[in-house]
């Protein structure tokens, strides 16, 4: 089986401008949510030519939506007034998480939902059972079969208010059990609910079809049932994790990047540390510029991760691979996901010196220089982190499996050679790795 692989001759510094895509993870709940407007279309602009909004179109199909998308200028026009399904293909759900957001608008929509799977990055434990305890606190009934598969049928057709307290302050969890309280019968007052700027931005979305939310960008959100949710045009915030991934990026090869249409104020933690390993930020108003001399060494670093405004988890590991070019020993401790430190192998085969201690530490030895070599994308974040560190070596690596890097970035291979990197699409005949 053929897959498309990168390959990165290293040791290019970037240099130039660039703009930032439009933020995955509030897109997918926004595409899911449009199955609730029974009239009219969901207009979404820029929209990111990505693996996992493909799949999230393909599901919407699989239900019975239209989806008309300009992939020139980004727009999405969504139509859910045909929606006939509450089935999830298995074949789809299988291949990315983001399909549990379409749990509450199939029972909103329908009465019922069926899910088979959901996918994703393997990244540690992810249970979902919240999401269901939460649906059934609003007055769902939620089976198990033998097969694996989870059907949840709403009694009465409409979710009833309640309180609900979340476990963990899941951003897919929050939006899920808010797009249901939103809809609900009454009041739900919904706590330890997620801060991360894409559910606020979630959450501004569905006040703009209609919905009673209080609280937005606190711990507790109380929502007021509404009867209808219309159709609205919206354009999403700037990826903060591409926005990320990409000063990183700057970081790591050296040279000189303003990235444009970008909010950082939701980067402060990013900005602080970068900072503290000696690379030199700008910040705008909407624009931030990184700046590294090529051969500076930069300055061992701490770093724990925590839900927003924390470090961000699905930084983590690139940072990881920047700490690789520190001048000391740099510590990081994954406090959100077991499985997080996947692309430590891969930074070993490329050189590194890297130990997890027994209490789950990653422990980074700076080295001189790191190495190419032959690497698969595991996730999202694993793929983007051994891309940047390719980035740093004096060879050619190929980066087979770039299907899980294409499921968040889009076309980064042509964002990172417009600011002067030297990567190429190749075919390639490894497997790829699954996406369970």
């Amino acid at each position: 089986m053929l897959d498309t692989a990168l390959r990165v001759i290293g040791g290019q510094p970037l240099k130039g401008e660039i703009r930032v895509q439009r933020a995955k993870n509030a897109i997918l709940a926004m595409i899911a949510a449009s199955i609730v407007v029974e009239r009219g279309e969901t207009v979404l602009h820029g929209v990111p030519d990505i693996e996992d909004v493909e799949r999230a179109f393909e599901l919407l199909r699989a239900v019975g939506a239209r989806v008309m998308r300009d992939k020139v200028s980004k727009t999405v026009r969504i139509d859910a007034s045909a929606i006939n399904s509450g089935l999830l293909p298995a074949d789809i759900t299988s291949q990315f998480r983001g399909s549990v957001l379409f749990l509450a608008p199939l029972q909103i929509r329908l009465g019922y939902v069926k899910l088979p799977d959901s996918g994703g990055c393997d990244i540690g434990t992810r249970k979902i059972d919240f999401h269901h305890r939460g649906f059934a606190r609003l007055g769902a009934k939620v089976q198990y079969t033998e097969g694996g598969q989870t059907i949840i049928d709403l009694e009465g057709r409409r979710f009833r208010g309640t309180s609900l307290y979340l476990d963990l302050p899941s951003h897919t969890g929050t939006e899920n059990l808010m797009l249901a309280a939103a809809m609900a019968q009454g009041q739900t007052i919904l706590e330890n609910a997620s801060v991360e700027p894409e559910v606020v931005d979630f959450g501004n979305f569905l006040i703009r079809m209609g919905a009673d939310i209080r609280g937005l960008g606190t711990n507790t959100l109380f929502i007021n049932g509404v009867n209808r949710l219309n159709a609205i045009e919206y354009t999403p915030m700037p990826d903060r994790i591409v926005t990320g991934t990409l000063m990183i990026a700057a970081a790591i090869a050296g040279g000189e990047v303003t990235i444009h249409d970008v909010e950082p104020a939701h980067l402060r933690i990013v900005i602080a540390k970068l900072e503290q390993m000696g690379v030199d930020i700008a910040v705008g108003c909407k624009s931030i510029t990184v700046r590294r001399a090529s051969h500076q060494r930069l300055n061992p670093i701490n770093i724990q991760t925590h839900p927003y405004p924390g470090f961000p988890t699905d930084l983590q590991p690139c940072v990881a691979a920047l700490s690789t070019m520190a001048d000391g020993t740099s510590y990081i401790r994954e406090r959100i996901f077991d499985n997080r430190y996947d692309y430590v192998e891969a930074l070993l085969q490329m050189g590194a010196d890297i130990l997890i201690s027994q209490s789950d530490v990653c422990i980074i030895q700076g080295v001189d220089q790191l190495r190419p070599a032959r690497i698969s994308a595991d996730n999202i974040r694993s793929g983007a982190t051994v891309l940047l560190a390719a980035l740093a070596t004096d060879g050619v690596s190929i980066i087979d499996n770039a299907y899980q890097i294409d499921r968040g970035y889009e076309l980064i291979e042509d964002q990172l050679n417009q600011l002067g990197a030297n990567i190429e699409r190749i075919q390639s005949a490894v497997t790829p790795l699954p996406v369970m």
